[in-house]
């Protein structure tokens, strides 16, 4: 990761916002596939094939040798997660992580989906770990510091008993998938790199229903609980302005797939 921070013009900020619109559309496209039944690896190639039409690129494809257009992390994996002939199955919770290229700038955004119909206590997870996500957007202003956005997160899931994974954090995007400054989902208020206007950030909440401990597996990339416990993950991509953040992502086009349907997270 560069140690940099690029402030972005409004030139690449609407560069920014082009990807991510066909990045939203990845996303939708690969919800209405979600359903008992349907092998992950499949939900790679939707991905991949509407990105690839669309004239982008998938971030992660590559991405230090990681092999997939989708992070797709199943139940107790974190994040990191590879596509496989796994089929989904009643009660499963997936978490879909993607990214594109377009114009020669990234956009990177993850949802997490409960498969059929799945218990009250998994669900207030999921829907919990969505609205930290918003909280810490709230934070992401001219002035504060990357500390408030992890205060933000950390002190509303914690409340309810959740973890706060420590290991992975959200990031600087732009012409690079992954830049300065990290951004942890927890930390103390007035702490951290000062926010710049024109700065863009992935804020991507990833909490545990359990203890915040999590393994590596051998694959070098899976991320899971130790404890085994089920895990939720929400991302958006977002421009530091002066006063409200703006959200460069989008999960509109998720919502209009999923609304009415055991697929909806709603907060």
């Amino acid at each position: 990761m560069t140690k940099m921070i690029f402030l972005k013009s409004e030139e690449e900020v609407l560069l920014i916002k082009e990807s991510a619109q066909v990045l939203g559309k990845a996303h939708a496209e690969v919800a209405k596939w979600i359903k008992p039944g349907i092998m992950t690896k499949q939900l790679d190639k939707v991905a991949e094939e509407y990105i690839n039409d669309h004239k982008g690129q998938p971030s992660f494809k590559g991405y230090n040798g990681f092999p997939t257009a989708l992070c797709i992390s199943l139940n107790d994996v974190v994040v990191h997660g590879f596509p496989s002939q796994y089929q989904l199955r009643e009660g499963d919770v997936i978490s879909i992580d993607c990214g594109v290229k377009l114009n020669g700038f990234h956009s990177d955004s993850a949802y997490t989906y409960p498969v059929g119909n799945i218990s009250s206590e998994v669900m207030s997870l999921l829907k919990r770990t969505k609205q930290a996500l918003y909280l810490g957007i709230e934070q992401a202003t001219e002035g504060k510091r990357v500390g408030d956005i992890g205060y933000a997160i950390q002190s509303y899931v914690e409340r309810y008993g959740y973890g706060v994974v420590r290991e992975l954090v959200g990031h600087g995007v732009g012409r690079n998938l992954h830049e300065s400054p990290e951004v942890p989902n927890y930390g103390k208020r007035g702490q951290g790199p000062k926010l710049r206007e024109g700065t863009v950030i992935a804020i991507e909440p990833m909490i545990t229903l359990g203890k915040r401990a999590v393994v590596q597996e051998k694959d070098g990339w899976t991320i899971r609980t130790t404890d085994r416990k089920p895990a939720a993950h929400f991302e958006h991509t977002v421009l530091v302005r002066k006063g409200k953040a703006e959200i460069l992502t989008t999960f509109k086009y998720i919502e209009e797939v999923t609304e009415n349907t055991t697929l909806m997270v709603s907060v």
